[in-house]
């Protein structure tokens, strides 16, 4: 194993809250948990709002550095296991890549947004696993919240994987939240990777 990433894992879930959060981290945490909305002004009914997984390895890939390696781990444990797969990105349309029908004053649907984040998703597999490993990935793209889009996607597999640090879902948000309130809401196995990248 790469002396650089530590995986710890937590065989259980944690407790509903955190008595001991810090001030100031209530929004952050509530905006995680999609105790908010992401684009309030945008109708998800025609994308996928939660991965739908039946048993196996869930990782979440925010594209971050932190997640290629988390992504590395995982890839490592599910072909080890013969357990399937699966990669699934949260999304908010500030922070999905542009789709290629954009032009200037046009928003493109919902699923157009959709379908660029899963491109670039399915490139970063591909970057991290090689084409032909990247093959037996199921990349998910999901217009949730980082953490509830994981915890949802966990609750029917048999590991929950997350990088220790990342985006959060969010372009600039970056802070390990998303991997503690992982650890402390999943109803299944967590492994946490953790990495000296700060990227």
């Amino acid at each position: 194993m790469d002396d650089r990433t530590d995986p710890t894992t937590d065989g259980s879930a944690g407790a509903a809250g955190r008595p001991d959060e810090p001030a100031g981290r209530a929004e952050v945490v509530a905006a995680e948990l999609g105790e908010v909305p992401l684009d309030p002004e945008a109708d998800d009914s025609d994308v996928s709002t939660e991965a739908e997984v039946a048993g196996g390895v869930v990782v979440g890939h925010d594209g971050s550095g932190c997640s290629q390696e988390a992504l590395r781990w995982a890839a490592g444990l599910a072909e080890r296991a013969s357990w399937p797969l699966h990669v699934v990105r949260s999304w908010r349309m500030t922070s999905a890549p542009r789709p290629s029908t954009w032009e200037p004053g046009y928003v493109p649907p919902m699923t157009d947004w959709e379908q660029a984040v899963l491109d670039d998703l399915e490139a970063d597999v591909r970057s991290a696993l090689g084409a032909q490993r990247a093959a037996a990935v199921v990349c998910h793209a999901v217009h949730m919240a980082p953490v509830r889009a994981l915890i949802d996607a966990g609750r029917h597999a048999d590991l929950l994987v997350v990088g220790s640090r990342g985006r959060g879902g969010f372009r600039g948000l970056l802070l390990g939240s998303v991997s503690d309130q992982i650890v402390h809401h999943a109803t299944c196995p967590v492994t946490v990777v953790r990495t000296h990248r700060k990227d």
